[in-house]
């Protein structure tokens, strides 16, 4: 968030009535500038990938793998119109973002799978077989 700068004297201008007392933050905390958060985790059999995405649907994501490169990204433009005898009000919003990691080579990109639920993109990515680790305990002797 932005710094909001005060005045000595705590007299109104027009610019605070037009644009409010901190319109700058608005502009920086909006959608348009915003990238999801990403958790990544790996266990024996897979790597997880969670994306929060709330307030999208499963529509809006778009996910490519080229080489070992696995690409999320998501496009999505708001419309808002008002419309009124003396005046029409129109406001557009543009959010977009992409994210981008590289796999190692014990993924099996061929059996990628994804899924979106309660506002979080869900993004499985198993392991090979020859990459999975064997784990067992070993009784000394």
């Amino acid at each position: 968030m932005l710094p909001v700068v005060k005045r000595a004297l705590n007299i109104p201008s027009v610019w605070d009535e037009f644009f409010g007392d901190n319109w700058l933050s608005t502009i920086w905390d909006s959608d348009v500038y915003s990238v999801p958060s990403v958790n990544i985790a790996e266990n024996a059999k897979e790597y997880r990938i969670e994306v929060a995405a709330p307030g999208m649907s499963k529509e809006d994501f778009k996910i490519n793998l080229d080489e070992n490169v696995l690409t999320i990204s998501s496009e999505k433009e708001k419309k808002h119109e008002e419309k009124d005898d003396k005046y029409m009000r129109r406001e557009f919003c543009y959010a977009a973002f992409r994210r981008s990691f590289v796999l190692p080579d014990s993924a099996e990109g061929e059996k990628i799978s994804a899924t979106y639920k309660d506002g979080v993109l869900h993004i499985l990515i198993p392991k090979k077989e020859e990459a999975k680790r064997l784990t067992r305990e070993i009784k000394v002797a």
